[in-house]
């Protein structure tokens, strides 16, 4: 991005850190007009501005131009974010809700490990204005969706008149409680260590301890990476056959089946393409293919009565 924007690696940084400013602010300015005006008529503009906006970040001229999109983009992209809770919350209620925000709780866990495998993907097919297409063409996705699938879910009546004025009053009131100010630095905290976690772990451990791939090799890796996910849920299996699982059991066992799919990831993408390496597209396009499908299967679980 520098080398085609005539920029610096730190203005490119910044680019980044306007998306994120701007996902902050939307989501401030998201929550309260949303309880004013309804859920569809924020996100439907919100998730169509995104799609929007990326291509304004693929077609970006200079690296000012890409700061303004990505913190606009990340205004509008904060739509997402608010509503799906907040829909979430105005269908369900008790002991429901949480069975629904299991998913989406999920999906927020998995995204920062799947989503650098398909951005390196793409990547190897084109160039980075690549990624901001592939994410336009996802947010015109989402946008036909919530089109389709998402009714109003806050009907007038339960509407809040207060506005943005009164919201912030509102977290004015709140940051001046101090059990809750605790809660809310702790969540940043926690939040500032695992996005550090997820930005920095690969860097310092194959540049500065040259760990894994490196000592390894990725043939290496993979058969590693493959037996140890395969063992975890063998001894899952054998726990619930023999002793009924457990929560400590599961939980570790979980914890070595994701660390091994973990190893899986970069050594089949970085084999894959090694073979592929006279057409490069072809087989990033065949490797995203077998990945895709993975995202339609939905989980089973037990229905109960109500």
């Amino acid at each position: 991005m520098g080398r085609t924007l005539r920029a610096s690696d730190s203005a490119v940084q910044l680019s980044m850190t306007s998306f994120l400013a701007g996902l902050v602010i939307g989501q401030l300015l998201i929550g309260p007009l949303n309880d004013r005006l309804g859920r569809r008529r924020l996100l439907i503009p919100g998730t169509a501005m995104f799609a929007v906006l990326s291509v304004a970040c693929a077609v970006a001229p200079t690296v000012e131009v890409l700061t303004a999109a990505r913190f606009l983009r990340g205004v509008v992209g904060a739509a997402g974010m608010v509503l799906a809770r907040a829909v979430l919350t105005d269908r369900f209620h008790g002991p429901e809700l949480p069975r629904y925000f299991s998913p989406l709780t999920m999906v927020l866990g998995a995204a920062p490990v799947v989503a650098p495998v398909i951005g390196g993907a793409v990547l190897s097919a084109g160039s980075w204005r690549a990624v901001f297409v592939a994410l336009a063409l996802f947010g015109a996705l989402l946008c036909l969706a919530v089109l389709r699938g998402v009714p109003e879910s806050l009907p007038p009546e339960r509407r809040h008149q207060g506005g943005v004025a009164g919201a912030f009053r509102a977290m004015g009131r709140l940051l001046g409680h101090r059990a809750f100010l605790g809660y809310a630095l702790t969540l940043g905290f926690a939040g500032a260590a695992l996005f550090a976690c997820i930005a920095g772990s690969s860097f310092v451990f194959q540049e500065v301890y040259g760990t894994l791939a490196r000592r390894l090799g990725p043939g290496t890796l993979l058969t590693a990476s493959v037996v140890i996910a395969l063992a975890a849920v063998l001894v899952q299996m054998l726990l619930l056959v023999t002793v009924g699982g457990g929560l400590v059991g599961t939980w570790v066992t979980l914890f070595f089946a994701a660390f091994g799919i973990g190893g899986i990831f970069p050594a089949t993408m970085s084999s894959g393409q090694s073979l592929g390496r006279e057409a490069s597209r072809a087989a990033s396009a065949l490797l995203c293919a077998a990945l895709c499908p993975v995202f339609l299967v939905r989980p089973w679980r037990r229905e109960r009565n109500a």
